[in-house]
């Protein structure tokens, strides 16, 4: 690799002055209107939408590729080899769709082995020090705040908001439109819909705003009330409280996606509601 002053010419198209300091590679595919600011390295095996825009001390590594209308500021780091023993150098991605705000410091690894790609879903905001491992799957239109940190193998279904300084451990799974409270530790499977916070973390409701922000009617808002309140407020079990679920409660999406999600939820999933003197209500 060298640094160049000029702008190559095998990329006529890229927006910006001719006269910077930034290394892109011939063999990089960049997109039309793509903005690439100075000090920026850009590596052979990258693929860039269209009106994307790079921000200055930008690294975007081999195995990287970023749709159109993406957002990449100062400092990121895209398509980093994992940080996993394991990793022998396997060919993998990182993928980002379209319209993805990637923050300040944000470092995303590629994937290993055991999916061979780690991805983030179209129209996420990924704010300033955010850290996301191998093999992490994050939907579209997520929001993860400044400085959270995420292991391998996550996965982060649509919608999902997690807050600033929370650490989520491996293989943990986050269903759509959950609210993950700021400095939390998620060492369990979070269902959908819900809000989570406390230490140990738990249950605090559903996440009723950002539902209907998003367009639910008040009935499957009640729909999916009921059936928390039998998962994680009444004291049972999630056997028992399957159980209840499917016979007590009339099949909807909302019900049949929530058992759905606690059948397959192989770490567990977190703890029902607590109380002020820490108990179940």
């Amino acid at each position: 690799m060298k640094f160049t002053t000029e702008q190559p010419a095998v990329f006529p198209h890229l927006n910006g002055s001719s006269h910077i300091m930034r290394y892109i590679h011939p063999e990089a595919q960049i997109g039309q209107n793509v903005t690439i600011e100075p000090f920026t390295t850009i590596g052979r095996d990258v693929v860039i939408g269209d009106d994307t825009w790079i921000g200055p001390n930008v690294t975007i590594m081999d195995g990287s590729r970023i749709g159109n209308g993406c957002k990449i500021f100062p400092g990121a780091v895209v398509g980093a080899v994992p940080q996993d023993l394991k990793f022998k150098g396997e060919y993998s991605l990182v993928e980002l769709g379209n319209n993805v705000i990637v923050r300040e410091y944000v470092t995303l690894n590629r994937g290993t082995k055991a999916s061979h790609k780690t991805t983030i879903g179209a129209g996420s905001l990924l704010m300033a020090y955010v850290h996301v491992a191998h093999d992490c799957h994050i939907g579209k239109n997520c929001v993860i705040a400044n400085g959270v940190t995420m292991a391998g193998h996550i996965e982060v279904e649509e919608y999902v908001t997690l807050g600033g300084l929370s650490a989520v451990h491996q293989f943990v799974k986050i269903g759509a439109h959950a609210f993950v409270g700021g400095g939390s530790l998620v060492r369990k499977d979070i269902p959908p819909f819900v809000k989570a916070a406390r230490e140990p973390l738990s249950y605090a409701g559903i996440n009723s705003v950002g539902l209907r922000r998003r367009g639910f009617t008040a009935e499957q808002i009640h729909v999916i009330q009921d059936v928390y309140r039998i998962l994680f407020v009444k004291g049972y079990n999630t056997t028992q409280a399957v159980e209840l679920i499917e016979t007590e409660i009339d099949a909807t999406d909302e019900r049949d996606y929530i058992l759905e999600f606690l059948r397959k939820a192989d770490r567990g999933i977190m703890r029902g509601f607590q109380g002020l003197t820490g108990k179940k209500g």
